[in-house]
């Protein structure tokens, strides 16, 4: 009879582990987390001798990196979203952030308070997330493992992947990305080819230097392309002497078709913060033994043995039963020991050890060998060998040659990384409950196998569709409950391990106990739980503000350059001409155009100045968001503030890509309340990336966004009656290929959440749906571990647009989350 007893979902708790309170962005303002322009100062020993050189390196002693802060955006409970597709009506277990959450007068106390530990996911460039990891949380020496796997070339498929579904990326126009921040990393990383690439690695290679404990350690990702180039510089950052090893591990199952030697492997360099006090754990594997010549003898259940024939070496499945094989080795030390030379009696004759030889023991040990029936004579000679038996030591310790390992299959991303590698890597110098940070997220392998392994963690990356695919990975990821030493105490106590014998005949000789080696990846499992991705949250780092023009004079006076030789003022001109020639494309071919749009000086925060080509022509203030990052909601209410003693008619916010809080208050924010219309105008990417390009993508360079188009509706009639509901009917869209604003693009939908009760400060969503799933991916992929416990029919309604029907909540207020395809993000906050 088939068991069908429900196993419980769980969680690990990291109990007595804390993180500091950063803010959430809901309750960001100007006053609550001020842009104060703070920057940290890092500096390289010049005088290491030997070291790599590289252009620009000899005038690159220091480098700043801007403090900021990283601010909350959502707050990811896999068990909550999963409670919304369970059968019946269960109590639903508090989420550790409503345990956590702090009373509003603490809340906007940034990095004053701590709170029970949550693992973090951050969308931002590596350097300024580690900076403020140190600056803003104090957590240098805290990492106890980083992984880091930077591009390996300049190929795009290298470096991004564009679309959420689409990792097929070629070297062409319709590949390249449109996040700004993503090809801001592109230029730094590759401006100058292999130098810059050195000198981005170089500044990464010292802020997690700063971050490790001193037992930690580094494990860098890198083919055969620049392995030697990264290896020297890890050397010139950690100290050649805490070089620890280079694993090569296979990449590839079957060659390609290369025209000289296929390559078929990648290597992993490792290195220690301090290799006196690294922790490390040995791995092994099973000893496999079949096939090899030296293991000849069969040991069976009767203690009687045999030898094997040549085909039974090669096929132990011919032997026909159950046996242990064995070997024999010899009985003498390299070295000599006069006190053990004697002689050992065996089936009535007595052996010696060879000329010049000792035996490896004394007589006592021989007789417990003799006890133990490990002393055979040898058939072709006068010799005396041990029988050494599988089942004594049946692992071996694994190399730096990783010959078992292949490509990821079912992959999500472009550069995608099989699990089992940076398994071994944090098995091997990690323990559960321990930190590691992965500063090159990707589909978030990393994050997965920590949270596969009971580890804590950090990741991050610069890419929103790669922080988009790893969201929905771990969400919807499922893993085996370890049985913990003190589940009391949470992960921290460790988990219980699966064991192997290492008889040695030393320890019989000597008639000493054996001693066990753990096997750090096979933890005895409890097949009674089944354990799901504990709460995380979503992270962001703010984006700069856009330079004013008083700012740009400012800092060029005194260095003999004149404000039109600026990048950035170039850019802005470049934006202002682009304005008044093309203007702002709206829904159904209209526009608003401008009979000037000049640059406008003594604002801070607004960047340039319009009227409108009509009739009555409308006063415009203009304002732009940084050339290489989301315009942020702190950019909107400073603007605002700003113009409201100018007292235009229009306030237009032009962007590559709107922060989603950014987006929600300038929508939110009516004439009535705000004295003035305000805009948002999406930029075209072709902006910023015509020097990467062969042609334009469209014809229009500003088009209007509006609102994501929701509809919520309050039940009436049925089982439902008294609830709410939400459709998303879609969200504007611009079509390169039309020219157009089109509305209601609900297939470029990657994923949208739902919070059935939102509180002002960051989204907690308690339904998250993914309309691009296939059939047996996301939700219905874990609901298939889960199966006796899941209404499929509401698990169904996961891959739709139409939510599940709910209650109100306290706040009397709903929030939806729309990201699209290209990992941008679109919020709306209803009151009910």
């Amino acid at each position: 009879m088939a068991n069908t007893e429900e196993k419980s979902i769980e969680q690990y708790d990291h109990l007595g582990k804390e993180r500091i309170n950063n803010p959430q962005v809901g309750l960001v303002t100007p006053i609550t987390d001020p842009d104060t322009g703070e920057k940290k100062q890092y500096e390289y020993d010049p005088h290491i001798d030997p070291q790599l050189q590289w252009a620009g390196k000899t005038e690159h002693t220091s480098f700043e990196v801007p403090t900021v802060s990283l601010h909350v955006h959502e707050r990811i409970d896999p068990k909550t979203i999963i409670s919304s597709f369970k059968k019946g009506k269960k109590r639903v277990q508090a989420s550790l952030f409503d345990v956590y959450e702090k009373p509003f007068r603490e809340a906007v106390e940034f990095y004053k308070h701590k709170e029970g530990w949550t693992n973090r996911l951050i969308a931002g460039d590596s350097l300024l997330v580690m900076n403020s990891l140190l600056e803003k949380e104090g957590m240098g020496g805290q990492i106890q493992m980083i992984y880091i796997d930077p591009p390996y070339g300049i190929k795009y498929g290298s470096n991004f992947q564009p679309f959420v579904g689409k990792r097929d990326v070629k070297d062409g126009d319709e590949d390249l990305t449109t996040e700004p921040e993503m090809i801001k990393a592109f230029r730094d990383t590759w401006e100058l080819g292999i130098h810059s690439y050195l000198a981005y690695m170089r500044d990464r290679l010292l802020l997690a230097k700063e971050l490790l404990i001193d037992s930690g350690s580094i494990f860098v990702q890198i083919s055969d392309e620049n392995v030697h180039l990264v290896r020297c510089l890890m050397d010139e950052v950690f100290g050649s002497e805490n070089f620890v090893s280079l694993i090569t591990f296979r990449k590839k199952t079957m060659p390609l078709g290369a025209k000289y030697l296929e390559e078929t492997c990648d290597y992993i360099i490792f290195y220690s913060k301090q290799k006196e006090n690294l922790k490390y754990h040995s791995l092994f594997k099973p000893t496999d033994v079949q096939g090899d010549s030296h293991w000849n003898i069969a040991e069976f259940k009767d203690k009687k043995r045999r030898k094997l024939t040549k085909d039974e070496i090669n096929n132990h499945s011919l032997v026909g039963e159950e046996f242990t094989p064995c070997r024999l080795v010899l009985m003498s030390p390299i070295g000599f020991d006069p006190n053990r030379v004697f002689p050992i009696k065996v089936n009535g004759r007595e052996y010696f050890p060879a000329r010049g030889k000792s035996w490896k023991t004394n007589e006592e040990g021989a007789k417990r060998l003799l006890k133990d029936e490990r002393l055979v004579p040898y058939e072709k000679g006068d010799r005396l060998m041990y029988l050494l038996k599988l089942s004594d030591y049946p692992v071996s310790p694994i190399t730096a040659l990783w010959d078992d390992t292949s490509a990821p299959t079912n992959m999500s991303y472009v550069v995608e990384t099989s699990t089992k590698p940076i398994s071994r890597c944090l098995l091997m110098t990690t323990d559960p409950g321990d930190l590691v940070l992965d500063i090159t997220c990707g589909s978030g392998t990393t994050a997965y196998v920590a949270e596969q392994w009971g580890r804590r963690w950090i990741t991050c990356d610069t890419s929103r569709v790669a922080v988009t695919l790893a969201k929905q990975r771990l969400m919807t990821a499922i893993f085996d409950y370890y049985q913990l030493v003190h589940p009391d105490e949470g992960v921290g106590s460790g988990f219980l391990y699966q064991t192997v014998p290492h008889i040695t005949l030393k320890s019989i000789a000597n008639n000493e106990p054996s001693t066990d080696e753990t096997l750090y990846d096979q933890p005895l499992i409890d097949n009674k739980k089944t354990r799901i991705t504990g709460p995380f949250t979503v992270e962001a780092v703010p984006s700069m503000t856009a330079k004013s023009l008083g700012e740009i004079e400012q800092e060029n006076s005194g260095f003999g350059l004149s404000v039109s030789r600026s990048g950035e003022t170039l850019r802005q001109e470049e934006w202002r001409d682009e304005l008044l020639r093309v203007g702002v494309r709206a829904k159904g071919g209209k526009k608003i155009e401008f009979t000037r749009v000049e640059a406008l000086s003594g604002t801070r925060y607004i960047q340039a100045e319009g009227e409108t080509k009509e009739d009555q022509p409308k006063k415009v203030l203009i304002v732009f968001g940084p050339e290489h990052a989301p315009l942020e909601q702190r950019a909107v209410e400073n603007a605002w503030q700003e113009a409201r003693t100018l007292r235009p008619d229009i306030l237009l916010f032009c962007a590559f890509q709107f922060e989603e809080e950014a987006a929600k208050d300038i929508d939110e924010m009516k004439p009535e309340i705000a004295g003035m219309q305000l805009l948002k105008a999406q930029m075209n990417a072709d902006l910023f990336t015509e020097d990467l390009k062969k042609k334009k993508s469209g014809n229009e360079s500003f088009w209007l966004v509006g609102q994501p188009d929701i509809e919520l509706r309050h039940i009436t009639e049925g089982d439902y009656a008294g609830k709410y509901e939400v459709e998303v009917l879609g969200f504007d869209y611009y079509n390169p290929k039309t020219g157009d604003v089109e509305s209601g693009g609900k297939s470029n939908i990657a994923m949208w959440m739902l919070d059935t009760d939102y509180d002002d400060r960051s989204l907690f969503p308690s339904q998250v749906f993914l309309p691009m799933a296939g059939a047996k991916d996301g939700w219905a992929k874990l609901a298939k571990n889960l199966k006796a416990d899941i209404d499929t029919e509401k698990l169904e309604k996961f891959r739709n647009t139409i939510s599940i029907p709910f209650e109100a909540g306290r706040n009397w207020k709903i929030a939806v989350k729309i990201i699209d395809n290209r990992g941008i993000e679109s919020l709306r906050i209803l009151k009910l």
